[in-house]
């Protein structure tokens, strides 16, 4: 790593690791119920038998109209039986998502099949506690993703996307000694692109600026984190403590406080779940999104595109035989992928390419990270050598 301006770094452990992972801990909707206050008469005395107790039809289920000025929650909805209950969120998510870009066939489905889909996908990755919100989740996910790309896959003068590369590389393998989530190293490399972009850094300091990148990401997703001095002692202590935690200001500063980020794994579970894809469609379509991470011209693109295009290029390669219930289910599926076939097709060959050179470049974390026992072996598919000439003329006949 010399001759990129890194450091001579530990050597870090062995990513074929046999412990199992501890699940992110995921936010739970808030399941108190609603007490009645009980006024007492004059001269009344309190019992101590008489405690309040919860009223089960008092649970909060109902929605609670929001004032139009401040928006103040001023008073519970009378539901009407007759009426349906989800007759204003019908409307509401119509006009809402009408205004996103995507092919017609989105917003055809929007209203019945795919809801209800999405609500159900939702709720077997466990991502969500209750899934009454399911589909306000996933309107939120489709409209900020738009503010998760790049303009140009442009890097600053002195760096390379050879570079930039080796670091992301050495990244995945520092995360994986932490056991982070996977969302953790979305997110890292993800403010890695933007404040590449956004502050000016030397080349020696460039991991520097990596693991700050990670820390930061590790703060906002992670409930342990790391000390500092062990991200120190990763990089051969060639950075003080003081050192890092002045590139975490400067970075902060850089953003603005900005961290916000919709990774494409969420995308791909949603997807493939709702496409009941087989689990090693989905290992490998893990794989072939965390190589993106590695392909500086990938920055340009949505997270769902992204997610898009690694479930096509995995349903090609491992060409499971065809039912008649999956292929419904992925034509549901497919019209999340928001972006014209000629993108697909695009993010398809440049992850094609980079499954054919994983096991011969310098950088190897994740084709060694997938090439184990809990990953079903995928980054060693033999599929993946003729992933290029499985693409054909730029379609997408899945």
């Amino acid at each position: 790593m010399a001759r990129t301006g890194f450091c001579d770094s530990r050597q870090l452990l062995d990513l074929h690791m046999t412990e199992e992972r501890q699940l992110p801990l995921r936010m739970r909707a808030n399941s108190c119920v609603l007490r009645e206050r009980r006024v007492f008469a004059e001269g009344e005395e309190v019992k101590p038998e008489q405690h309040r107790k919860p009223a089960q039809e008092n649970r909060w289920v109902r929605r609670l109209p929001i004032s139009a000025e401040d928006g103040i929650i001023m008073d519970y909805a009378q539901q009407n039986e007759s009426t349906p209950s989800d007759v204003y969120e019908e409307e509401a998510l119509l006009k809402y998502l009408h205004r996103l870009p995507g092919p017609p066939s989105l917003r055809e489905l929007m209203p019945g099949l795919l809801r209800r889909e999405v609500e159900v996908a939702i709720s077997k990755l466990g991502l969500l506690y209750d899934k009454t919100y399911a589909w306000d989740i996933f309107s939120d996910m489709m409209r900020s993703q738009l503010l998760c790309t790049l303009p140009n896959a442009d890097l600053p003068r002195h760096f390379t996307n050879t570079t930039r590369a080796i670091l992301v590389d050495w990244l995945i393998q520092v995360h994986e000694v932490f056991q982070f989530s996977e969302e953790t190293l979305y997110l890292a490399v993800h403010l890695l692109n933007r404040a590449l972009r956004l502050i000016k850094v030397s080349i020696s300091s460039l991991q520097l600026l990596g693991v700050v990148c990670l820390f930061l990401a590790a703060k906002k997703e992670e409930c342990l984190l790391p000390e500092v001095s062990e991200l120190c002692y990763l990089m051969e202590n060639t950075y003080s403590k003081k050192q890092l935690l002045r590139m975490e200001r400067r970075v902060l500063t850089g953003l603005k406080f900005n961290l916000h980020h919709c990774p494409p794994l969420h995308f791909l579970l949603i997807s493939a779940s709702v496409a009941r894809c087989s689990d090693k469609v989905v290992w490998l379509a893990r794989y072939l999104l965390e190589l993106s991470l590695l392909e500086g011209q990938c920055v340009v693109y949505l997270p769902a595109q992204l997610a898009g295009a690694a479930l096509c290029l995995a349903r090609r390669v491992i060409q499971e035989t065809p039912s008649h219930e999956g292929e419904t289910a992925w034509c549901i599926a497919s019209s999340i992928h928001i972006g014209s076939e000629a993108t697909l097709f695009s993010i398809m060959q440049i992850m094609a390419m980079a499954a054919v050179r994983a096991h011969s470049c310098e950088t190897r974390a994740t084709f060694i990270k997938f090439s184990t026992i809990q990953t079903l072996h995928v980054s060693m598919f033999p599929g993946l050598e003729t992933a290029p000439s499985l693409l054909g003329p730029p379609c997408l006949q899945t």
